[in-house]
């Protein structure tokens, strides 16, 4: 074993640290499936825009800029992170930007004259989130030793769809669906809905609290911020300089940015297929992507498991082929049930593969770089997060076909893959006995 290797096979937080961190999972993920997906976004396309076109177009926009506020500055927060040492300033300070934003949606009125007051604290909150990400990802290697990185990346995942799910069920027992919901609250003005803004606000703060107070982080290595930013960037652009000496790093970071644009063309086109082709009402949307989210988390649990005996680089290369293999039979099957039973299977290997790689990240990452490598691992999250959807609606209006347009998911899933293979697997110490 190698002096590094060593080092890292003795590195570990307690138990309930570890659980507080998976916690913080448990705690943002209702932001991603009530704001951003499911409630507040068909609130805003539905009762605030003057129209659901105009509004689904507003807020893809809104994304979008979001998208290149994430690319742009994601390498740089983590370099000075790096530089300065602690990651928990950051995180509260992102975690903080974002349930205030998300808070503020609360006031959003059904009119188009809070149509911008919405845009704002939804780009302000979905652009914290992901910066939220950076630091908190980067905790991932100081709390377990290597070989145990994707067993808690596992759990991190599976904790984050059953909190996003638990929210999103909550809300839809007690506001959204009933006649009369809960506290009272006045269904013409949309209360119903907008609560859900204040519901997964303080979701947040609760559950987050253990990971503050009970998560170790990295000594503060006492550098004034304006140092530390100076250093930062330019560690940064030495580092981009002579990514040649991180060249494992960066082939896994090309390959994650293409099979990533499948996945999250996959998550943002998969109600439209289920919807256009195999015409499923709202209400059988909603549960079958509660259904996936299911599936997603228990496939993130499970893989998680074996991680540290296959390793995080063999999950994600099974994950990517079963994903191959099931979306081609998605798209040739006619069947509803059959549509219903590949749409848990693909579940069951989409999160498998966030989880992985989350955790293959923090096993290449240089030690002490990790919040600057995380920040480029956002970036490779967002650099080309147009490219599929752009692929996917140029080929479904040339064939005139929703399934052609499908299936180009399955051929940035087989490019990630060969890219992939390519990539060293992170030396990884013996397993305790």
């Amino acid at each position: 074993m190698t002096d590094s290797q060593e080092i890292q096979s003795k590195r570990s937080a307690s138990r309930p640290a570890q659980a507080a961190w998976c916690l913080f999972d448990w705690a943002n993920q209702g932001y991603p499936t009530v704001i951003e997906t499911f409630i507040f976004a068909t609130f805003f396309t539905q009762a605030v825009a003057a129209s659901p076109t105009e509004g689904t177009a507003l807020w893809g926009y809104t994304l979008s800029v979001a998208g290149v506020l994430i690319v742009v500055l994601s390498p740089i927060l983590g370099a000075i992170s790096d530089e300065g040492g602690r990651r928990k300033p950051w995180l509260l300070f992102f975690s903080f930007c974002c349930v205030s934003a998300c808070a503020l949606l609360w006031f959003t009125q059904p009119d188009p004259s809070w149509v911008v007051w919405a845009l704002i604290f939804f780009g302000i909150s979905a652009t914290t989130f992901e910066f939220t990400q950076i630091f908190y990802n980067a905790m991932l290697s100081d709390l377990v030793p290597m070989h145990r990185i994707g067993r808690l990346s596992g759990f991190g995942w599976a904790a984050g769809y059953a909190g996003g799910l638990t929210v999103l069920s909550l809300i839809l027992l007690l506001f959204v669906q009933p006649e009369t919901p809960w506290l009272g609250l006045d269904k013409e003005n949309g209360e119903h809905v907008r609560i859900s803004a204040l519901i997964v606000a303080g979701w947040w703060i609760l559950f987050s609290l253990p990971l503050f107070m009970l998560v170790p982080d990295q000594p503060s290595r006492h550098l004034p911020l304006r140092q530390a930013a100076t250093q930062g960037i330019r560690t940064l652009v030495d580092t981009l300089r002579n990514i040649r000496h991180y060249s494992n790093v960066a082939r896994f970071l090309v390959a994650r940015m293409i099979y990533n644009d499948g996945l999250n063309t996959l998550f943002a086109f998969g109600a439209i297929y289920a919807a256009g082709t195999f015409g499923m009402e709202f209400q059988e949307i909603l549960l079958f992507g509660i259904v996936l989210n299911i599936s997603a988390g228990v496939g993130a649990l499970a893989f998680g498991l074996i991680d540290e005996y296959i390793g995080s680089k063999r999950i994600i290369m099974l994950s990517l082929i079963a994903l191959i293999i099931i979306g081609i039979l998605l798209i040739l099957t006619t069947s509803v049930t059959l549509f219903w039973g590949l749409g848990v299977a693909i579940g069951c290997f989409f999160g498998p593969v966030q989880s992985a790689s989350r955790a293959m990240m923090a096993q290449i990452s240089p030690r002490g770089l990790e919040a600057r490598m995380f920040g480029l691992y956002s970036l490779s999250g967002k650099a080309i997060a147009f490219v599929g959807p752009a692929i996917l609606g140029l080929v479904t209006d040339v064939f005139d076909s929703q399934r052609a347009g499908m299936a180009t998911i399955a051929v940035f899933f087989l490019v990630g893959l060969v890219v992939l293979a390519g990539v060293k697997d992170p030396r990884r110490p013996p397993l305790e006995k």
